[in-house]
């Protein structure tokens, strides 16, 4: 066929199919389809900055390339979009370019739709949801409603974490490791105040249980999930206090030593600690001392590298344990309340207790033989017993252990308790953008729910959003908005001026995606049925947070009868992060910032795309380097140019070549291993390129296996070439031929003391002793190989050394 072939242009390509693909309404998901379902999500992004950066478009990519791949499959897809836009991200970026928060997020909502359409990606934008849309938000109050009743969601007056910064409460989840608020790097406080709470801690058993049924997410995220809940198992143990008619609980989670147990260690918060030395001369040094320790957040106080400090409560409690030994009450610093009772047995056994008691000159005694003049951890939970009672010379195992917790229980000792690290999660925030909690103050009845049929709760229009400070949102100044009739007495009330946090819609917004337009339930049960749970879910970050709230709230709407799944994400693909080329994270600060826009004008969208999945392992972190794109955009110019070569029968040497790139291509695209999925077309096209001729066929092929990657080129080519009325991406996936990825035959070179003298063609697997009668019988190779060589050096497949 005579073929006059125009150039590549990007430019005027991508654009192009971007517009008809909308038009024609392609990517539109189908309600009435009896093709098999896939569900493929994004974690949504918070438009709270000026744009995207090239780290940003990795999963969205990630999650088109699949998609795709899975609607040339025959799958009827759903792949929506929306805007994570509530919280103290977005406002936060408001308050710094004095702006309103809602003008903000409208702006940056229309520029990350602008950057994410360059890609040419195929999310159904019909779906489209937006947190901040009141019909949206309506529901999730609707679900805080449903908490509340079922007693999940309650007043506090507790301290909690509190950003002087940000000026809010900041649930545990929000807290870096060193203490810090997750978003502004302030250092927390603890600070009583009213709020809102969600009684997670109901669902800990099951959140923790049911990662079991996870077996398609990465390891690394449910490990972190189950040290976030930290269950322990263990005792508690109470002892009365000499010369005071009080009790003291303490939680130990190794019970098979607490005959090494000498001394106590209470929280400085403890409510106790004031009945353990009011009135007594060390009052006053106590008191001092707890409020040194208050400023200190509990992650930095329970950090091992961290010195530990205490202070003697000049109290001694009666140990049932060991005979009715006098324990030493002390209060330190790494004791707290969120842990256990708040009240800790110490030994010699525990690496931190052995150094706090060094320290203080407090008696130690061991009940296990050293190791190499070091005392025995009991985390190890192992070693023989001694001075244990009638449990010396026992070996601790799980059975001493059981026997241990029964003798004790038996003898009146303990209870058997199980503790958590996760704790109720605080809701509210004492600042303006976000939902508004659909609750009234009155009076006379008390906290009264917000009836049903008033919903949405809307959060009003203000002039001041800054956040005051008080512990009261700005919303509190907004009177005609506050003050409102008591549903039930019908007098005046006011409305609850916190409001909730940037993780509320977020907990259940995949939900909305199936049925976005409904406005008499969240979702509809039939829709829900068919669609959930989502096949594929995919981002990064958010190991902990938002993936155990997210999971919380999807087993209260399970309990509820909302949804008919346990889990809503069975599988998790998780992300490595782009760096910066200097390799590290991009920033305006350091003024390494790569503009995905600069990019795609330069080179276009399919070469980005193609970078993008091919920079490294999809979970790995990786630097951006520009010239990479510049290799992906020469590749495709190579694509490109082979539609000069094609002929109408196939290209026989191809074959194998092909159906092997096939076979990898699927298998790598469905375990998200893209950049070996393009590595694998890069060779199969440079084999190509060698040819004088390929198979018209054999290109389309090609063609379809690219088309995930780079939707926009793959279409121009299949329009002028195979089919001027249908896409590319509605045909279906090529399959493979077993048969033909087996190799027919194999070049072996041969060599002579390392030296190569020929190249000779075998049968594919030939043996190596017919390999070697194959060479002997060459005639061009006779000469050099007299006698029996000293060594056969054989590389299976492709070549063989005769040392002589």
């Amino acid at each position: 066929m005579a073929y006059s072939m125009k150039s590549y242009d990007p430019k005027n390509i991508e654009p192009t199919w971007q517009q008809k693909w909308h038009v024609d309404g392609l990517y539109n998901t189908s309600e009435t389809s009896d093709k098999k379902k896939c569900y493929v999500l994004d974690m949504f992004p918070y438009p709270s900055g000026e744009g995207l950066h090239v780290g940003h478009p990795r999963g969205y990519i990630a999650t088109d390339v699949y998609s795709r791949f899975k609607r040339m499959h025959g799958y009827n897809m759903l792949h929506p979009m929306g805007w994570d836009a509530f919280g103290l991200p977005a406002e936060n970026f408001a308050i710094k370019n004095k702006v309103h928060p809602r003008i903000a997020v409208e702006k940056n909502i229309v520029r990350f739709k602008e950057q994410l359409s360059l890609l040419g990606p195929d999310y159904d934008w019909s779906r489209e949801i937006n947190t901040i849309d009141p019909e949206f938000y309506k529901w999730t109050q609707w679900m805080f409603l449903k908490m509340y009743e079922k007693g999940l969601a309650y007043e506090s007056y507790e301290p909690i974490n509190w950003c002087p910064t940000c000026k809010t409460g900041l649930a545990n989840e929000d807290v870096e490791v060193d203490g810090t608020c997750e978003r502004c790097g302030t250092l927390v406080e603890k600070k009583p105040m009213r709020q809102w709470v969600l009684r997670i801690t109901d669902y800990a058993d099951r959140l923790l249980a049911d990662l079991n049924t996870l077996p398609k997410w990465p390891e690394g995220v449910k490990e972190a999930q189950r040290n976030w809940i930290g269950r322990k198992e263990g005792v508690t143990i109470t002892h009365t206090v000499q010369d005071l008619s009080v009790k003291l609980e303490a939680f130990s989670a190794y019970p098979a030593w607490l005959f090494a147990d000498t001394f106590l260690v209470i929280a400085p918060e403890h409510p106790m600690v004031k009945n353990l030395v009011e009135g007594t001369k060390y009052e006053k040094d106590v008191f001092t001392f707890i409020r040194e320790v208050a400023d200190i957040p509990e992650i930095e106080r329970g950090a091992m590298h961290k010195e530990k400090k205490g202070i003697f409560t000049g109290r001694y409690a009666i140990d049932p344990i060991n005979n009715g030994a006098k324990m030493p009450i002390w209060i330190a610093n790494f004791a707290m309340m969120n842990f256990g009772t708040g009240i800790i047995r110490c030994s010699a056994h525990d690496v931190r207790d052995y150094a706090f008691a060094q320290k203080y000159n407090i008696p130690l005694k061991e009940v296990v033989d050293r190791i190499k003049n070091e005392p025995v951890n009991a985390h190890e939970n192992a070693g023989r017993l001694k001075d244990s009672g009638l449990f010396s010379g026992k070996e601790i195992n799980q059975k001493l252990v059981n026997d241990m917790v029964n003798w004790f229980i038996e003898q009146g000792y303990v209870k058997r308790t199980v503790t958590y690290r996760i704790k109720d999660w605080v809701f509210s925030r004492q600042r303006y953008w976000g939902e508004p909690i659909p609750m009234i103050h009155c009076e006379h009845c008390g906290v009264v729910p917000v009836p049903y049929d008033q919903l949405p709760v809307i959060l009003p229009e203000v002039e001041n959003y800054e956040p005051t400070g008080t512990g009261e949102s700005p919303l509190a100044t907004i009177l005609d908005w506050v003050n409102t009739p008591c549903p039930i007495c019908g007098g005046g009330a006011k409305r609850e001026t916190n409001t909730m946090p940037q993780w509320a819609g977020s907990s259940w917004y995949y939900l909305r995606y199936v049925d976005p337009k409904n406005s008499n339930l969240p979702i509809d049960l039939v829709k829900e049925k068919k669609w959930l749970p989502v096949d594929v879910y995919v981002g990064g970050d958010h190991a902990t947070r938002h993936l155990i709230y997210a999971r919380f709230w999807h087993k209260f709407l399970f309990d509820i009868g909302s949804v008919s799944t346990l889990e809503p994400f069975p599988r998790l693909e998780f992300l490595g992060f782009i760096l910066a080329p200097d390799g590290r994270k991009m920033s305006k600060r350091w003024g390494n910032v790569i503009n995905p826009d600069e990019m795609i004008e330069r080179f276009g969208a399919d070469a980005f795309r193609l970078y993008e999945m091919f920079i490294g392992p999809f979970e790995s972190t990786v630097p951006w380097s520009t010239d990479g794109v510049v290799g992906t955009r020469r590749f495709i110019e190579k694509v490109w140019r082979q539609q000069e070569k094609l002929q109408d029968t196939d290209i026989s040497e191809l074959d194998v070549f092909l159906h092997k790139t096939i076979k990898k291509v699927s298998d790598d695209i469905e375990s998200f291993k893209f950049n070996t999925a393009v590595s694998s077309l890069m060779i199969l096209v440079n084999e190509m390129d060698t040819l004088e001729k390929i198979g018209r066929e054999q290109y389309k092929i090609l063609l379809k296996l690219l088309a995930p990657f780079t939707p926009h080129v793959t279409e121009e080519l299949y329009r002028d070439l195979f089919d001027r009325n249908n896409s590319l991406q509605q045909e279906s996936w090529p399959i493979y031929d077993a048969q033909k990825t087996i190799e027919q035959e194999m070049e072996i070179v041969v060599q002579i003391n390392g030296k190569t003298r020929a190249l000779i063609i075998f049968p594919f697997d030939t043996p190596e002793e017919e390999i070697v009668k194959g060479v002997r019988a060459h005639e061009s190779l006779q000469r050099h190989i007299l006698g029996e060589p000293r060594k056969i050096i054989y590389i299976k497949n492709k070549l063989i050394n005769f040392v002589v």
